[in-house]
């Protein structure tokens, strides 16, 4: 059996980045169970329908505030998979505890439900937010002191900081991951979304937040998977923390390029009206620089760079508009 054994469980697994988990694990004859535990606030079937008819497959419509049934339903997995959290990142301006409430508390009932039902590894989606403000300083997993500018990165690194306690105090196992922008099939938020849409519904102009100079990585979610899994089979340390990007940059207005190219407009057709700043919301990190040298040096590379992962997700979003799939936030 591999150190991740062959029975999971992915909170928040309805969502975009847990629907790729799924197809991962129930593409593989080593895994028993797959269990999506999600309240469907945000996460949609259609994402999971195509496995409806695999019996490994367990779906619980639950709360993670409900934590008894978090606890009973995890007993029977041997690897968690937490990525719920607020996936809304602006919203905190007008809803400030909302990244305590469905960020750090999420996180403190799933450490704890790990430890009372005996699930001894829990892989944690963390996020860049974690490093602050650090401009163009490339940030490797132990630059320090990290001063998140945002309640969404400071609910981040409090995840981490109960996930590494728990692990050191009660003997479960834990990698955290802080991600760069991750883009892909069944995206369902995020600037690149953002932009098909609009210039699907207006294609001769384009609003941009800030002033479009901000450049950060974008991952492919099926980059994100394979590290994910690469790490929580070879980690064997009480708790790690990774890098997970390209190792390239984009800026916004790059992106809306993308956009453009991705619907056929002809160059020069779109305007885009920038909103001005330097940023795009109050907490926004413009300048983000991720290192990958560490989960490189597991045997794990990024397959498409930055521009590929979104020009890739932009076509399958289109793709799944055109086939008449829901594209409700998740």
């Amino acid at each position: 059996m591999t150190p991740l054994g062959d029975s999971f469980i992915i909170v928040g697994g309805a969502g975009f980045i847990g629907s790729h988990f799924l197809d991962r694990l129930l593409s593989s004859e080593q895994t028993k169970r797959a269990t999506i535990y999600d309240n469907f606030s945000s996460g949609r079937p259609w994402h999971f329908q195509h496995h409806a008819a695999d019996r490994r497959l367990h779906v619980v419509r639950a709360d993670v505030h409900d934590f008894e049934k978090l606890r009973s339903t995890m007993a029977r997995h041997e690897t968690v998979i937490h990525l719920a959290s607020n996936p809304d990142i602006a919203r905190a301006v007008t809803e400030p505890d909302i990244d305590f409430r469905e960020g750090t508390e999420l996180t403190a009932l799933v450490v704890e439900a790990a430890r009372q039902a005996g699930t001894r590894t829990i892989l944690y989606a963390s996020g860049s937010g974690v490093y602050g403000e650090l401009g163009h300083v490339e940030a490797h997993e132990n630059y320090g002191p990290l001063i998140p500018v945002s309640t969404y990165g400071a609910s981040k690194l409090a995840g981490e900081g109960l996930l590494a306690s728990y692990a050191y105090m009660f003997g479960l196992r834990a990698c955290a991951f802080r991600f760069g922008n991750v883009v892909g099939r069944r995206q369902t938020h995020g600037v690149g979304f953002d932009f098909v849409r609009r210039l699907l519904r207006e294609p001769g102009q384009l609003r941009i937040l800030g002033d479009g100079k901000q450049s950060k990585s974008y991952v492919h979610v099926g980059d994100v998977v394979n590290a994910v899994l690469l790490a929580g089979e070879k980690c064997t340390t009480p708790f790690e923390a990774f890098n997970v990007a390209t190792g390239d940059y984009i800026t916004v207005t790059e992106i809306a390029e993308l956009a453009r190219e991705c619907l056929d407009l002809p160059l020069g057709s779109v305007r885009y009206d920038y909103t001005g700043s330097d940023r795009g919301w109050k907490g926004d990190v413009p300048i983000i620089r991720l290192s990958i040298e560490k989960i490189r040096g597991l045997g794990w590379q990024p397959t498409r760079n930055a521009a590929q992962a979104l020009r890739d997700a932009m076509q399958a979003m289109l793709a799944d508009l055109r086939s008449g799939l829901d594209q409700g936030a998740a």
